[in-house]
């Protein structure tokens, strides 16, 4: 059961995602880029861990709040400013969610732990981390991975899916390879395996 402080906490974060410019077109009709992504997030750790803590759900649902503030574009196009950018990503997420976490009226203990789950602390050692990155990584396979392969090579989809596999734990595989793919999707899939 949800506390009456997670689901206030949801309603905040979708009400600050409510306001991405950028839209996804869904069922016809257009949504909030990162609005979605987040109930997409909170639906699927809702599957793959239900005794999720807390903490892990909030971090879930704000893992992209408010992304679009600091666009890719205001980065160098190269892979030191990549990185860079989602270093600062990582940090501006967690200050935002702790933000509206106090708002609620969170501790600072639950607050601390968000911010840490949200800067991907001690990924492959910290369990909750690793199942953050897992559903990250599920959610991008199952909502984003097709359309992503339409817009480039075979051999570049086949690196970002071997990276996104080393992220993931041994039950985060199994979650994936339970999703259903399109042919092309699943060919590119056992490629990358192999």
């Amino acid at each position: 059961m949800s506390s009456n402080l997670l689901v206030e906490a949801y309603a905040l974060f979708d009400q600050a995602n409510a306001k991405d410019p950028n839209q996804h077109t869904i069922n016809g009709k257009l949504v909030p880029k990162e609005l979605i992504y987040g109930q997409r997030m909170s639906q699927t750790i809702e599957k793959f861990e239900p005794n999720a803590s807390e903490a892990l759900k909030l971090a879930a649902r704000s893992q992209h709040i408010c992304r679009w503030e600091i666009p890719r574009k205001d980065y160098p196009m190269d892979r030191i400013g990549y990185l860079k950018w989602r270093e600062d990503l990582k940090k501006f997420h967690a200050a935002k969610a702790s933000e509206i976490l106090e708002k609620v009226g969170y501790d600072s203990e639950i607050i601390d732990r968000v911010s840490f789950l949200l800067q991907k602390k001690k990924l492959k050692k910290d369990e909750d981390t690793q199942t953050l990155e897992d559903v990250i990584c599920l959610v991008f396979l199952n909502f984003y991975y097709e359309d992503f392969l339409n817009k480039h090579t075979p051999e570049k989809v086949i690196d970002i899916l071997q990276k996104t596999w080393r992220k993931m734990s041994e039950k985060g595989h199994k979650a994936a390879l339970q999703l259903s793919y399109s042919e092309k999707a699943l060919d590119l899939v056992k490629k990358a395996l192999a």
